[in-house]
């Protein structure tokens, strides 16, 4: 992602509902052409086309593209935690591994809608304040909540919740975006399994027993 937040806000808040709904046509034209074009060829003149408005209405929302950009990917992290909110709230499975499969499940499905778009957010997305913040904010709730649910379920047998909590909330995400996004992606099916494998596989493992002194080269 690139840095950097200057010229990244929206010039103009929705008041009315029509302005919302312009609002809304250029984000969705934008989806459309940086996915069918790539960040460097989606211009805001091909934006403006595909909204059907004028360049100057584009730019009474929006400064540049890179705004355009910031808000996708900031529409894009909240979605997300909707989803994975409304799946914490929902009764849980007795099965470890079942609930890993809603986690991950609920992840990937957040990321299918546009491959090609989200390669260009992850690659292109500028990093502004309130996007760090969003994505802060949103690994502390995840990480809170899965470390709870390692600590009281009787299958885990990790020491380290704390820890273990920070590397599964990591793990399906880094993994999810960069699978879903490569340009060979991998089918979801498999990528559910193999990664719900993996992760129960870890958290159930007995504990390594701890090494006593130092291990001699040869022993």
């Amino acid at each position: 992602m690139t840095s950097g937040c200057r010229g990244l806000q929206p010039r103009k808040q929705p008041r009315q509902a029509r302005a919302e709904l312009t609002k809304q046509r250029i984000l969705t034209a934008a989806a459309h052409v940086f996915a069918e074009y790539g960040y460097a060829a989606g211009t805001t003149n091909r934006i403006a086309e595909r909204a059907r408005i004028s360049i100057g209405s584009l730019y009474q929302y929006y400064p540049n593209k890179d705004a355009i950009l910031a808000e996708l990917l900031i529409r894009h992290l909240d979605t997300g935690g909707d989803a994975i909110r409304s799946r914490q709230d929902e009764e849980q499975p007795d099965s470890l591994e079942e609930i890993m499969r809603g986690f991950a499940r609920t992840v990937i499905a957040n990321h299918l809608d546009d491959p090609q778009l989200l390669r260009v957010m992850m690659e292109r997305g500028p990093r502004t304040p309130e996007l760090l913040e969003k994505i802060a904010r949103h690994e502390r709730e995840r990480i809170a909540y899965t470390r709870e649910l390692l600590e009281r379920h009787p299958e885990v047998r990790v020491e380290d919740t704390y820890v273990a909590a920070r590397l599964v909330v990591s793990m399906v995400e880094l993994v999810v975006h960069q699978l879903i996004a490569a340009p060979n992606s991998v089918d979801t099916a498999r990528l559910e399994n193999e990664l719900v494998a993996m992760l129960t596989r870890y958290l159930t493992a007995a504990p390594a027993a701890a090494t006593e002194g130092p291990v001699r080269e040869g022993a």
